[in-house]
């Protein structure tokens, strides 16, 4: 079956469009993926994952090549796999980091604020935060990184970063609380 009959079966809806695309790039996806990943679960998980991702993204997407598409999607999708692996071996300072992250959300958390809501309002406060602040709070908050090893890759000294790291979060709060998603006890 060519590329453009396969990705046809995309914009029709038909199942077959992941049964042909898997038998005829599957092992292409395997090579992209074993690149990067050694564990047989890990690329076995990240195979699937390409074919759902381009399930979801055909249509609106149409891919010039099929081929480079897949071969794209089974890339990314490998790497934020090893990076959530290598980050799992962070997990002290991660789970340290959201927990700090917590106290400061765990008000807003309430039936008045959905996920979605409260998602909406952190990706408007860190529009609001100048560059500097932005990858400090990002590295921390979603990379999981320790405030040592932010300071490394930013150039600050370690007490800046935790200093900025708290009135950051004191910030979010203040800003929480004046859309009425917490109280102070």
């Amino acid at each position: 079956m060519t590329d453009k009959e396969i990705t046809g079966l995309f914009w029709q809806r038909s199942e077959n469009a992941i049964r042909e695309s898997q038998a005829k790039y599957g092992g292409l996806v395997r090579h992209v993926i074993s690149g990067i990943l050694h564990d047989t679960l890990d690329i076995e998980e990240c195979e699937n994952d390409t074919f759902l991702s381009a399930w979801q993204s055909i249509p609106p997407h149409e891919p010039r090549s099929l081929k480079a598409y897949l071969a794209s999607i089974a890339r990314n999708t490998a790497y934020k796999r090893a990076e959530y692996l290598s980050a799992a071996k962070r997990k002290p300072e991660a789970l340290l980091s959201l927990d700090e992250l917590a106290e400061t959300l765990a008000d807003a958390r309430t039936e008045d604020c959905s996920d979605t809501e409260l998602s909406g309002i952190i990706n408007g406060f860190l529009a609001k935060l100048r560059p500097e602040q932005r990858k400090v709070f990002l590295l921390r908050y979603w990379a999981g990184l320790s405030t040592a090893e932010i300071a490394g890759r930013t150039g600050l000294p370690k007490s800046k970063v935790d200093m900025m790291l708290h009135r950051l979060r004191r910030k979010l709060h203040d800003d929480l609380q004046q859309r009425g998603y917490c109280y102070d006890k």
